[in-house]
C-alpha cells in the first residue's frame, strides 16, 4: 500500500516538468482601422517550439540567432492557421507575418490586411487543431481608437468568431463580460488541476496536518494571499516577471519539503508560512495572463485576472476536500504514518530542486 502512495507522489511531482506552469492560452488582438486590419497573436514560446523546432543544432538552448532563423517558418505557420473573411470574402495578409520576441518568452506574430469589413467579419483560428486539445485563445477586436467591438475564448472545438457591423451598443450590452468571466473562471480551474508545481506546494503544505483546523487556517490564508496579489496585480502596483516568479515557486516547494522533514508534524505557525508563499505563487497566476497580454475590451485585465484566480481558488479547495481525507486516514495507519511525512517530503523537496535547476540555469 505504501509503496504505491510513493509511486503517485512520485508521478506527481515528476510528470511533464516541462509544462508545469502553463495554461495553454494565446491571444489575438484584431484592429479595425480605416484602412484596413491589423492582427497582432500571442503564443508562449513553448507552444511555438512544438510546432515549428528553433534548436536547430539540438544543445537544449534556443539563442537568438535560432530564433531569428525560425521567424519566417512561424510566420508561415500563422498565416496558414489563420483565415480572415471580410464580408464573406476570405482574405489574405499584406506580406509575411512579422515576428518578435518579448522577455516574457512570448512570440508575436504581426498581420496586415487592406480591407476593412463593412457587414462582416470572421475569423477562423485553425492552428488550434495542432495544439494540445486544452488550449485556449482569448480574441479581441477593437477599433482604431481602442474601443471594444467583441471577444471571445475559441477553443478546438469552436475556433471562429464572427462579428457583425455596424456594431450596435445593444448587442454588447452585458454578453462579453459573462463570456469572459465564465471562460476565465473555467481556465483558472483547469490550470490549477494540472499546475503540478502548485498542487504539489498545497500537498506538502497539508501532508503534515491529522485535523480539520489546521488544514482550514492553510488553506484561508493561502486564498487571502492569492486575493491580495490579485489586487496588487489589477491595479498595477506589483509586476514581478515569470522569469523572477517562477524560480521562487520551485524554491518555495522546496523549502515547506525540507522544513517538514526538519519540523516532522508540528504544524504551529504553518499559517504565516503559507501566506508569505502565496503571495509568490499567487504572482505566478497574475503572470499568466499579464504577460500573454490578455485584456478583455470592457474591464481591461481587472475581469480576467479576478475570474482566473477565482477558479485557482475553487479549484485547490476541492484539491484539498479530496486529498485530505485521504491523508488523515494515511496518518491512522501504524505502518505508513511514520514514514508518510518524511518520504512525501524529501520527494517534493527534489521535484522543487529540479523546477529550480530548470528555471534559472536551464531556461
Amino acid at each position: 500500500m505504501f509503496s504505491k502512495l510513493i509511486a503517485v507522489i512520485f508521478l506527481l511531482s515528476y510528470a511533464q516538468f516541462s509544462v508545469a506552469h502553463d495554461p495553454g492560452l494565446s491571444s489575438t488582438d484584431v484592429i479595425i482601422k480605416a484602412q484596413g486590419v491589423d492582427a497582432k497573436i500571442t503564443f508562449s514560446v513553448q507552444d511555438v517550439e512544438a510546432l515549428v523546432p528553433m534548436d536547430s543544432d539540438q544543445d537544449a538552448e534556443v539563442t537568438t540567432t535560432e530564433q531569428d532563423a525560425a521567424k519566417p517558418k512561424i510566420a508561415a505557420w500563422v498565416q496558414q492557421g489563420i483565415q480572415l473573411t471580410l464580408d464573406g470574402q476570405i482574405i489574405q495578409p499584406l506580406a509575411a507575418g512579422v515576428v518578435s520576441f518579448d522577455e516574457q518568452n512570448n512570440a508575436h506574430i504581426a498581420l496586415q490586411y487592406a480591407q476593412t469589413p463593412s457587414k462582416q467579419l470572421q475569423l477562423q483560428a485553425n492552428f488550434l487543431s495542432n495544439l494540445p486539445s486544452g488550449h485556449k485563445q482569448f480574441v479581441t477586436i477593437k477599433n482604431e481608437a481602442g474601443q471594444g467591438i467583441g471577444e471571445k475564448m475559441l477553443s478546438q472545438a469552436d475556433s471562429l468568431i464572427v462579428q457583425a457591423f455596424p456594431v450596435t451598443t445593444a448587442s454588447n450590452a452585458e454578453t462579453p463580460s459573462a463570456s469572459t468571466f465564465t471562460d476565465f473562471f473555467l481556465l483558472g480551474i483547469e490550470h490549477i488541476l494540472t499546475g503540478y508545481d502548485h498542487l504539489l506546494f498545497l500537498f506538502s503544505l497539508l501532508i503534515v496536518t491529522r485535523s480539520f483546523w489546521p488544514a482550514i487556517k492553510i488553506i484561508t490564508f493561502f486564498t487571502i494571499a492569492h486575493s491580495i496579489t490579485l489586487g496588487l496585480a489589477a491595479f498595477n502596483i506589483v509586476d514581478i516577471p515569470s522569469s523572477i516568479v517562477e524560480p521562487l515557486i520551485a524554491a518555495t516547494i522546496m523549502y515547506v519539503g525540507i522544513e517538514n522533514i526538519v519540523r516532522g508534524d508540528n504544524v504551529k505557525g504553518r499559517q504565516w508560512l503559507t501566506f508569505f508563499f502565496g503571495l509568490v505563487h499567487g504572482f505566478g497566476f497574475a503572470a499568466v495572463l499579464r504577460e500573454m497580454g490578455i485584456s478583455s475590451y470592457e474591464t481591461g485585465i481587472m475581469l480576467p485576472l479576478f475570474s482566473f484566480n477565482l477558479g485557482v481558488e475553487v479549484g485547490q479547495i476541492t484539491v484539498a476536500a479530496i486529498v485530505l481525507p485521504f491523508i488523515w486516514w494515511l496518518h491512522k495507519k501504524p505502518l505508513i504514518e511514520p514514514r508518510l511525512t518524511p518520504v512525501c517530503s524529501v520527494l517534493a523537496s527534489l521535484a522543487g530542486g529540479y523546477w529550480l535547476i530548470e528555471r534559472t540555469l536551464l531556461s
